[in-house]
């Protein structure tokens, strides 16, 4: 096709300037495009008001998670959609391994003390040599943090929707099986996307097969964890703690219980900063708007009826 019409929404020009290194043209009006980019991940309205005149055959969304633009029934099965699902692996994985790491050595203790630390108060670090950590979710951020693990030396367990095998997993199995492998862990990272199947993965019950000492670490979607059964289990000391860059609800209000629990880290959805997304999103926008010219299958497909 000759070179493509992109309107990105709302313009960002590092991103405007991906669609020119790619051969592409930018417009300002939905109505002149063949693809929109929509940067706005707050506002599944205005994106639906750009697509009611616009002709675009194909819509990049800014991150990958789309829970909230399926909820609003802007996602048509009629366009090509995509997101930025593997763009961000690598950017949370480092957040990821880093709240691994807090609980494990933890960190979070001695960084809220005002006076030395007896050792008895922090007997239990440990390293992640000999432990196992868990991976919910096998995408970008799974995949990412395996390898970011791996000269730590944990043994490793992915867990995915298929059972298709994870790189330096010692095994792979698949979420109806989740259950089996929750006990065998000391360290549970959450990055699956969330679907009708995975909300409240972590409820009552699997919270409930956890080790005692055993940490939850969500950087994927707040909903993935039933957050009452959470509270409840870290109050009454029955799993070791919590690491949660996302929750549910988000933002979670002041006073809520988990504020106050010693062993819990909130890092207020932080793993993926807009300043650190925008340069990677852009050579998405780059990469995808190149195949898109040549008529050639796009990155980050989205499938609409599995919802991500």
């Amino acid at each position: 096709m000759d070179a493509p019409r992109v309107a990105v929404l709302p313009p960002i020009p590092q991103v405007e300037h991906a669609v020119r290194a790619s051969g592409g043209v930018t417009v300002s009006d939905p109505a002149e495009a063949d693809a929109i980019v929509w940067m706005d991940p707050s506002s599944p309205e205005g994106l639906r008001d750009a697509l009611a005149k616009s002709p675009a055959g194909w819509v990049q969304l800014p991150f990958a998670g789309i829970e909230e633009f399926l909820a609003a029934g802007v996602i048509d099965p009629g366009r090509t959609w995509t997101c930025a699902k593997g763009t961000y692996g690598p950017t949370v994985a480092e957040h990821a391994l880093g709240l691994v790491l807090t609980a494990a050595r933890m960190l979070h203790r001695h960084a809220r003390q005002q006076s030395w630390m007896r050792r008895s108060e922090f007997a239990s670090a440990r390293r992640l040599k000999g432990t196992t950590v868990l991976l919910v979710g096998t995408g970008g951020i799974g995949a990412a943090l395996a390898e970011m693990l791996a000269p730590l030396e944990p043994r490793i367990i992915g867990v995915n929707r298929s059972g298709q095998p994870l790189a330096g997993a010692a095994k792979t199995v698949t979420v109806k099986d989740l259950k089996t492998v929750v006990g065998e862990s000391d360290f549970i990272v959450l990055s699956a996307a969330l679907t009708p199947e995975t909300e409240h993965l972590f409820n009552e019950q699997v919270i409930a097969l956890m080790r005692p000492n055993a940490w939850l670490v969500n950087v994927g979607r707040g909903r993935l964890i039933d957050t009452d059964a959470l509270a409840d289990a870290l109050r009454e000391k029955r799993i070791g703690g919590a690491a949660l860059d996302v929750t549910d609800p988000e933002p979670l209000p002041d006073g809520h219980p988990l504020w106050s629990i010693e062993d819990v880290v909130i890092t207020s959805h932080a793993a993926n900063t807009w300043e650190m997304a925008i340069p990677d999103l852009a050579e998405r926008v780059r990469r995808n708007v190149e195949l898109f010219a040549r008529g050639e299958p796009l990155e980050g497909l989205v499938d609409v009826k599995l919802g991500y």
